[in-house]
């Protein structure tokens, strides 16, 4: 049986699993069930020229990571991916800060990446590189006489051609992609802008499954919506929802009910117009003051980015406005925290909660959604808010559907959640849940590495 190896930006090493462990490394976790490698960027930063491969060694499974240097991971991570890719890929053309010599740090550390790596594979390994950040990772191996299968997975949106176009030197990027035997996508949608990118921008046709012709061979585009490991999640709330933290948490709603929201704090998100959402709860739906709390988990990430930071700033700001406009004694209405916290204390808070609130204005899939639903109690469960710019909507079409950029949208939303007959909400949660259960993290990495098998 072929060893599978992941490659991805930053590796989770098993000592960091709980609160770190995000929506990637918690959905591709299954491909390496029955061992293999997993290789990236400890997190570190080097003074050394040198960058040797640090290894760990877990079950059967080997964590392999390398340090980057202060100049590679200004250029490389803050620089290209998180102030070019990740502005342009989630449709915001404004925020994009583009530098030649980023561009030049980004394909180094790829090369660097890619150099490090090749040492480690074996000749059948089957190797599975994840998300924007490598890109160019395929065609680098390929470079280098690596002559294994390789796919690649995007788990944050594609953009439309016409947006795409707008990315300085895109052609050498996007040409990069067909290195790859199978290049997998989270939506239709997705799968259908990236292959109308290759069409437009290199002048290649794709035939009616998603197959490319170059002069070194084919890769396929598919469309594989990640998942989570559903019943093991929803065994983590019902077991959470008597853990301490959940106790503290409903002890200090009183009899209240829950809005929740957990999100990394970045733009992308949506934040600004949810705060406005809930502010506008209060005061155009009065009779809701003092009987919702809504708590956000907004975790920091990307500090160095000049844009998250200016975000962070506004939203102190309104949740400082909101607050001090309706507060009581004895109520918070918006409770907004910025430390992360444990998946276990999220399942049983989601639980806990009446609204689940995911309005991201774009994101790839969005796990939140799916945990948010497979935590629910079936005979009394909550209802979810979706973005329909989230990935998910595409397929959990019984969630309040809403359009993020439209705050009094959301407002509505929330007031109807907050009033839906439990009938109405059993019937919604039990369709949900039919389709989280069927779509899982092990169906996602199943049928992937079966694509790349192929």
């Amino acid at each position: 049986m072929a060893r599978v190896v992941i490659v991805s930006n930053r590796v989770p090493l098993p000592t960091e699993r709980g609160a770190r462990a995000g929506g990637l490394a918690v959905g591709i976790a299954d491909a390496l069930k029955d061992g293999g490698l997993w290789f990236g960027w400890s997190g570190g930063i080097s003074r050394s020229a040198r960058n040797p491969v640090r290894k760990v060694e877990s079950g059967s499974v080997t964590y392999a990571t390398i340090d980057l240097s202060q100049e590679d991971y200004d250029r490389f991570y803050v620089g290209y991916a998180n102030s070019t890719l990740w502005p342009l890929l989630h449709f915001r053309l404004g925020l994009i800060d583009f530098k030649r010599e980023d561009l030049e740090g980004y394909f180094s550390v790829n090369r660097t990446f890619a150099a490090a790596l090749a040492l480690e594979l074996h000749p059948d390994d089957v190797v599975w590189i994840h998300d924007y950040h490598l890109i160019p990772l395929g065609a680098e191996l390929r470079r280098l006489g690596v002559r294994n299968r390789l796919g690649f997975f995007l788990h944050v949106p594609f953009v439309p051609a016409s947006l795409f176009a707008a990315l300085p030197q895109g052609e050498t990027l996007l040409r990069a992609f067909l290195a790859y035997d199978v290049v997998g996508l989270q939506t239709e949608e997705h799968r259908r802008d990236f292959l109308d990118a290759v069409k437009q921008v290199l002048g290649m046709e794709p035939d009616g499954d998603g197959l490319l012709v170059t002069a070194d061979g084919t890769s396929r585009a598919i469309a594989n919506p990640i998942g989570i490991d559903a019943r093991g999640f929803a065994a983590m709330a019902a077991k959470a929802e008597r853990s301490p933290e959940t106790r503290r948490l409903l002890s200090s709603l009183v009899g209240r009910d829950l809005v929740i929201g957990v999100d990394r704090l970045d733009y992308s998100k949506g934040l600004p117009n949810r705060f406005t959402a809930f502010g506008k709860l209060l005061h155009d739906f009065p009779q809701h003051r003092q009987k919702v709390s809504y708590l956000q988990v907004a975790a920091k990430s990307r500090e160095d980015v000049s844009e998250y930071q200016a975000l962070r700033r506004e939203l102190d700001r309104k949740a400082g406005n909101i607050n001090g406009r309706y507060a009581e004694f004895d109520w918070v209405p918006l409770r907004y925290m910025t430390r992360p916290m444990t998946r276990t204390t999220l399942a049983g808070f989601y639980r806990a909660a009446r609204v689940g609130l995911v309005t991201p204005l774009r994101d790839g899939m969005n796990l939140v959604a799916k945990e948010f639903i497979a935590a629910q109690d079936h005979n009394d469960p909550g209802v979810l808010i979706l973005s329909r710019f989230a990935g998910a909507a595409e397929d959990l079409e019984e969630a309040l559907i809403v359009n993020p950029y439209d705050p009094a949208e959301i407002t509505e939303a929330i007031h109807q959640a907050l009033i839906m007959p439990q009938d109405e909400r059993q019937d919604r949660m039990a369709r949900l849940r039919a389709r989280v259960f069927t779509v899982t993290a092990e169906s996602y990495c199943r049928n992937f590495l079966a694509a790349l098998a192929a």
